[in-house]
């Protein structure tokens, strides 16, 4: 009896876990050629950045009516276009490719010229070779948006850029099975030691230094650049914000001066000191995913021959280094915090 309650409670738990991962915009790779019409002038010059502004969302032949503000930090203060929060009517996505969508994070390019996109793209490239690397990890759509200011007062009142929206917290959690964990503090013990490792290294990967396992300056919760999720008793670290690692190389991108690096693009290991075994299973995995990591970039739309030349370099350089693999795991913990 105690087995056949265990297995109904599999059941139960599996169908749950699949319908939550069935929302059909990230089910797809494919670029989603959308519309934002609003009035982006007003939007731009609000000073409370709480304040939402109706814009028109046209996408894969249905148009929406949302709610639209600026969000972010950091970026703000650099970025002539800042990131965006899209705020949808639940009641009003059903039978359309945001369906079950709430609020969604829409990373946008940060200056206003065409080439600034590139950042853009090469960030959403992050996320996709996290994918490939943890299922516990945010998914992101890539958009072709044309932007309309119905206040007419920008330099370009229609342009078209690339961005991408990333997935929920709760969406997340909820496809994996677990909850969000809002805290003030995360120990190394109570960490999943392969989603641990797996970060550290994909961190090392893009050249990312700017995260921590510990609050930012300016929350009053863990972790920085990183999301909690509880999935069981075991609490995993999701990485995101990606635009001041090496592999993006943004123009604002200035590595964090204690660091002891002169530029982003330099590579620094910045995990904490875990299980060389870990260590050595999450970087088999990334080897073992090599050809598709590399695949992510060749497959980017957007970019120059040059640029993803580029950009699959910085990318190779990694796998270079890490074909020796007793080396850079000693280099690691050497290394470790």
């Amino acid at each position: 009896m105690f087995s056949l309650t265990k297995k109904l409670l599999a059941m139960v738990l599996l169908v749950h876990v699949s319908h939550a991962s069935a929302s059909p915009l990230f089910e797809d790779t494919a670029v989603l050629e959308v519309k934002l019409t609003g009035p982006l002038s007003s939007m731009f010059e609000e000073e409370d950045d709480r304040t939402e502004f109706p814009f028109m969302l046209s996408a894969d032949g249905t148009e929406h009516s949302i709610e639209v503000r600026l969000r972010g930090k950091s970026r703000r203060r650099v970025c002539s276009f800042p990131p965006l929060r899209l705020n949808f009517s639940a009641d009003a996505t059903a039978q359309s490719i945001f369906a079950d969508q709430d609020k969604l994070k829409l990373v946008t390019h940060c200056r206003g010229r065409q080439s600034a996109q590139v950042d853009t793209l090469q960030e959403y490239a992050a996320y996709r070779i996290f994918n490939l690397i943890s299922d516990v990890s945010y998914r992101v759509r890539l958009l072709h948006i044309t932007y309309t200011d119905t206040d007419g007062r920008l330099k370009e009142n229609e342009f078209d850029r690339y961005g991408f929206v990333i997935e929920s917290a709760s969406a997340l959690a909820e496809r994996v099975g677990g909850q969000p964990a809002h805290v003030e503090g995360v120990t190394l013990s109570s960490l999943n030691s392969d989603q641990t490792a797996s970060v550290f290294i994909f961190q090392y990967l893009i050249g990312n230094t700017d995260w921590s396992l510990v609050t930012a300056d300016e929350d009053d919760r863990c972790c920085h650049n990183g999301d909690l999720v509880d999935i069981g008793s075991v609490r995993h670290y999701v990485p995101y914000d990606f635009d001041l690692s090496g592999l993006v190389n943004a123009g604002y991108a200035r590595p964090d001066s204690s660091l002891g690096i002169s530029k982003v693009t330099q590579r620094q290991y910045r995990g904490f000191c875990i299980s060389t075994e870990a260590l050595k299973d999450a970087l088999s995995n990334i080897m073992a995913r090599r050809s598709d990591i590399m695949s992510v970039i060749d497959d980017l739309p957007g970019l120059s021959p040059k640029e993803t030349k580029t950009t699959a370099k910085y990318i190779d350089q990694f796998f270079v280094r890490a074909s020796k693999t007793g080396k850079i795991l000693k280099q690691f913990e050497r290394k470790c915090l």
